[in-house]
């Protein structure tokens, strides 16, 4: 039976009443429903009410001892990311520190649910990060004792087992000030040298030798003292403080150089961020160390050492067949010569070892005309295991390289075939009947068999595997 949509603007004209007993049906047995519609009936009557709701449903969730479902997770991460949008909306604009405070009991909740459930897929984590989000929207309203504030940020991150207060630092740092920030560092050095507490012992109970137990306490506490030390450096400007958390050793690493050297290079520290990247350059090319190249051009360019950052550039797309990296080099260049270079550079593509990594490059530039060139010319390197590549760049050839396609397609179908993969004969008869649609738009095949040639040469070889060509049939 016809009928209107169900829209706003058709529900609207039903009015009040009968839209108050539709909800209150919807909603009946459903208690997070029900806990949703209550929080919209209290957002309008003001700051202290709306907040005695959300504590009242803070102490539900911190009382919960059954194990979590992940439907139920779901459905419980909605809800907190609901209640940081109820805080923010309904009670920072007027009361930014009560605000604070409830957020900050939000995330206090973190460990007790994270205990009752399995939170693999970061549903719960997500919806502690929003609110730490809106934390760090609000600070700069905040009027709380900085000092006091401080107490609170390391106290928090100091019990934090699950990461909800990885972020607090910067999050308030703006309410912090200069003042509350000296004094999270000095709270933070003075736990740094202080003796181990029971507190700090109490988690390494498992452990029965007694040296054992306070070397495991004594490394746990202070990697958390040096991460709240480390982020006090850096909004402080303190590079040197920064740098003097890592050993000389370990500011070579390839996970800790980029950021070492962008932060040098944001005190004016250029030549010193340069050696530090050098020295952390890998003398092989197994591994693409990406941001350590970047911090290696910004490097560069901050000194102006323009040749050397070309070089530099140009070595990376040799290496990482980079786009980025081709097409800053190419704008280096002066006038004519970036010509020649592109040229150069496609050559390069052409004879790249990995040919997997030349036809990824060709699908992310989109250059079809170099494509279908390698491969025309490079067609038995082909891997037809690489599916991720070819389906999508035989697609973006077809059009305009009809061949280049069909042999891309033939790649994945023979191995496909001759690896006896099953799971994806069905997309072996696809790109199959992709060749014999496009069949009629290539005049020359070249070298390569006509489709025909190559049709039966499938049917000789694979007779026997009926599943396949069952599938062909029903995509013919």
């Amino acid at each position: 039976m016809a009928g209107k949509a169900l829209n706003k603007a058709n529900l609207l004209t039903l009015g009040a009443d009968v839209l108050a007993d539709l909800l209150l049906e919807s909603v009946k047995g459903d208690a997070a429903r029900q806990r949703r519609v209550r929080m919209a009936l209290v957002a309008e009557q003001g700051p202290e009410t709306i907040a005695a709701d959300v504590r009242k449903r803070f102490a539900q969730v911190r009382r919960g001892r059954s194990f979590i479902s992940r439907k139920a997770q779901k459905t419980l991460a909605k809800e907190l990311s609901d209640l940081t949008q109820l805080i923010e909306t309904g009670i920072a604009p007027d009361a930014p520190d009560l605000a604070f405070d409830l957020l900050w009991a939000q995330l206090q909740l973190a460990a007790s649910i994270h205990e009752r459930t399995d939170d693999s897929w970061g549903t719960i984590g997500d919806a502690m990060r929003d609110a730490m989000e809106a934390i760090a929207r609000l600070a700069p309203s905040m009027t709380k004792d900085p000092k006091g504030l401080a107490e609170d940020v390391f106290d928090a991150i100091s019990v934090d087992g699950y990461g909800a207060f990885d972020h607090a630092v910067h999050a308030v740092a703006e309410a912090l000030g200069d003042v509350g920030l000296a004094h999270l560092k000095l709270k933070s050095e003075a736990a740094r040298s202080a003796p181990l507490t029971e507190s700090d012992l109490i988690l390494y109970a498992f452990i029965t030798d007694p040296a054992q137990r306070e070397d495991r306490a004594r490394v746990a506490r202070d990697r958390t003292v040096e991460m709240i030390l480390q982020d006090v450096a850096d909004l402080q400007g303190d590079v040197d403080a920064w740098l003097a958390r890592y050993t000389p050793e370990q500011l070579t690493f390839h996970t800790i150089a980029p950021e070492a050297a962008t932060r040098l290079l944001a005190a004016g520290r250029a030549e010193e961020a340069l050696g530090l990247v050098e020295g952390a350059l890998p003398n092989d090319h197994w591994f693409d160390t990406a941001d350590l190249d970047e911090a290696h051009f910004a490097c560069l360019e901050a000194l102006g050492r323009k040749d050397d950052l070309r070089n530099a550039l140009w070595a990376r797309f040799e290496t990482r067949l980079c786009p980025d990296a081709l097409r800053r080099h190419l704008k280096l260049l002066p006038d004519f010569e970036d010509i020649e270079a592109e040229d150069a550079a496609r050559q390069h593509v052409l004879a790249f070892p990995v040919i997997d990594a030349a036809l990824a490059y060709c699908l992310q530039v989109q250059d079809m005309s170099l494509a279908s060139q390698l491969v025309l010319s490079r067609h038995a390197e082909i891997d037809g295991e690489a599916y991720d590549i070819l389906t999508p760049l035989a697609d973006a050839l077809v059009a305009t390289h009809p061949l280049a396609a069909v042999l891309l397609w033939r790649s994945m179908i023979d191995f496909s075939l001759t690896k006896a993969r099953s799971g994806r004969y069905g997309h072996a008869a696809r790109h199959l009947a992709s060749c014999t649609s496009v069949d009629m738009a290539i005049p020359d095949y070249g070298v390569h068999p006509i489709h025909e040639e190559y049709l039966n040469r499938l049917k000789t070889n694979h007779a026997r595997k009926a599943s396949f060509w069952e599938r062909v049939a029903d995509v013919v």
